[in-house]
């Protein structure tokens, strides 16, 4: 392996959670690894934006490629849908390197009960994608993997409590942290943890209070370049 004289050579590797960190594949090499999470700015809140008082929104809004479950995530909706639990959903993202798999998944939800219950606003970013994020109830991302789950923290520090897999890294801290519900992956309880959500308007707040809560405490850049000050002194001081 061409880069594991690099590895074997430096002070620390950064993983990005600590659950990266204990699956990765190091290839032989004992290098100590250092973590330290991505960062997210607080949301600037427009309290000019209010929340949908007819149903609940639910929100993915991340890359739309095939690891991103949405397959699992589409089926675990219209098991929702099909137990008379309404909604809105809202799947935002795209895929400019494979629209093929973008149309596919247009396609699947046009051919579904979801299609009438679904917004699909393509890429966003700015005012765009804080106004979606100010108003959605829940934020869902399903992955196969993330070693981190960017989205996923930019929804926490946004007060929105999220429902993710297993395969985002992150999970061991928002399921301690009551940030919201983990799923094994399997689209059957994928499905159950949505309706648990869509059903429970006071514990959605509160883990969506938590969710905040956490993601300033250690997400903040602030706290990020505090904690990367003190890991860099650390492997800088002498033995």
């Amino acid at each position: 392996m061409l880069e594991r004289p690099n590895l074997a050579g430096a002070a620390a590797i950064h993983f990005t959670s600590a659950e990266e960190a204990r699956i990765s594949e190091r290839f032989g090499v004992t290098t100590q690894g250092l973590v330290l999470p991505l960062g997210v700015e607080p949301l600037p809140i427009d309290p000019g934006i209010p929340k949908s008082e007819a149903v609940p929104t639910i929100l993915f809004m991340s890359r739309i490629e095939p690891k991103k479950g949405l397959e699992i995530l589409i089926g675990a909706l219209e098991q929702v849908l099909a137990r008379g639990i309404q909604f809105q959903l809202v799947l935002a993202g795209s895929n400019a390197q494979d629209p093929s798999y973008e149309a596919q998944i247009q396609t699947r939800i046009h051919n579904s009960p979801l299609a009438h219950h679904t917004h699909l606003p393509g890429f966003v970013t700015g005012d765009e994608k804080v106004k979606l994020l100010q108003q959605a109830d829940v934020f869902v991302l399903p992955s196969y993997y993330e070693n981190f789950g960017i989205a996923v923290a930019e929804a926490m520090v946004a007060g929105v409590p999220v429902v993710i897999s297993k395969g985002v890294q992150i999970w061991p801290e928002v399921e301690q942290a009551q940030a919201g519900w983990v799923s094994s992956g399997d689209g059957n309880e994928l499905a159950q943890l949505i309706e648990i959500a869509l059903k429970s308007p006071e514990e959605r707040h509160r883990r969506g209070q938590n969710a905040q809560k956490y993601a300033l405490k250690n997400y903040s850049w602030e706290a990020i370049s505090q904690h990367t000050i003190q890991a860099y002194q650390r492997i800088l001081a002498p033995d």
